[in-house]
This record gives C-alpha cells, structure tokens and sequence, in this order.
C-alpha cells in the first residue's frame, strides 16, 4: 500500500494520499488549503484517484477538493448529514472500495453532525474526531459535547489498539499515534461518566 501523509495550509491541516501502490488505484482524503504537493505525487505516483474521503464538513479539509476533482475525475464522498454536496453520501458501516482498498465508515459526531472516521489497512483517519494527544473542539454552534462524548468514549476507545491513527492536523507531538498509545496518553480519552466529561470539556 502506498500511504502519504502532507501537512498542507496555514492550519497544520494533514491530506493524506492512499493507494493501492504507484500506479494504482487510491484516494485523497480530507484536501485542504493549498493542495499542490498532493496533486503532484499524484501525477508522479500514476495514482488513479476514485474518490476524496470527507471526514467532515470544515472548509480546511475540503478546500482542495475542486482541484482534486478537476485533475482526476475523482468523486466526493462524506456522510449523508454533510452539506458539501457530495457526489455519494456515506452511513456508519458503510465500506468504500478503491480497487483492492477497503475504507470503513464509522460514524463519530460531535466536532460535527458529520464526523467519521475510516478505517484501512491498519490505519484510521480521524480528522478533527481525534488528535495525537487531543480531541477536536465542541464549542462550536454545530458541535455536540455529548455526541462527542458518545463517540470517543463508546466508539473510538472500542477500536484495535493497533490501529495507526491518521490525525486531521499536526496537533501532537508526533504526526501519527496508535490507538493503544492515544487511550493511554490522550487526556480526553480517559475514563469518565458522561457528566464528568461534559464538566471536564467546560473547564
């Protein structure tokens, strides 16, 4: 499998580039600001890019994706409850396959009603659901304490401890991390009944 990862636009925002191998088949997911580099280790690479993996609605990780689109005829896909007019809506559950990859939707709302992650091969990108060492914020007028809540704590925390997680900003101290590592490490992955995560994130 071919995996790159690009730290891209003024947001430590992190695109990652996913194939089969150079000259296979892959995806691009979340494109940010400033998308050049991905588009050449594109051409460089001989991708054949099917789809943009969306893993949420923020202009950050979607800016690039009229440019992806345009040089490679990919499709966008994101989960149903995104407004970014997507070419197919995903579910929780739902697989995406880009020839022999296969990428799991897991439904994780709270930074956003869209959130999702995807999981691959040994790996899972988070987007701004999980940091290296962080989760994304809930205080904006779209997000849900609660649902985020929900989703670290009853889904992210139930994942492989192997997985190799694929952050959506370069946040951490390191650019990748484990899910084992994060559930030892991430402070807001810690035990805690709902209430004490709520009061947690207010203070």
């Amino acid at each position: 499998m071919l995996l790159e990862q690009y730290r891209i636009g003024p947001y430590l925002n992190f695109t990652y580039l996913v194939a089969e191998k150079e000259g296979g088949t892959g995806v691009v997911i979340d494109p940010s600001f400033g998308v050049g580099p991905v588009l050449e280790a594109i051409d460089a690479r001989a991708v054949k890019v099917q789809y943009v993996l969306a893993t949420h609605r923020h202009r950050d990780h979607i800016a690039g994706v009229e440019d992806v689109k345009a040089r490679t005829g990919a499709k966008l896909l994101a989960h149903r409850s995104a407004p970014i007019g997507q070419d197919r809506s995903l579910d929780d559950g739902d697989v995406v396959e880009a020839g022999r990859l296969r990428f799991q939707v897991v439904h994780t709302p709270g930074h956003t009603p869209d959130s999702v992650l995807y999981l691959f091969d040994g790996h899972v990108a988070t987007g701004d659901t999980l940091f290296v060492g962080e989760c994304g914020r809930t205080d904006l007028p779209e997000s849900s304490p609660e649902s985020m809540y929900d989703s670290l704590l009853k889904r992210v925390v139930q994942l492989d401890d192997a997985l190799v997680v694929l952050p959506g900003h370069d946040y951490g101290v390191t650019p990748t991390s484990t899910i084992g590592r994060e559930k030892a490490e991430n402070y807001t992955l810690q035990p805690r009944t709902k209430d004490e995560f709520l009061r947690f994130l207010r203070e």
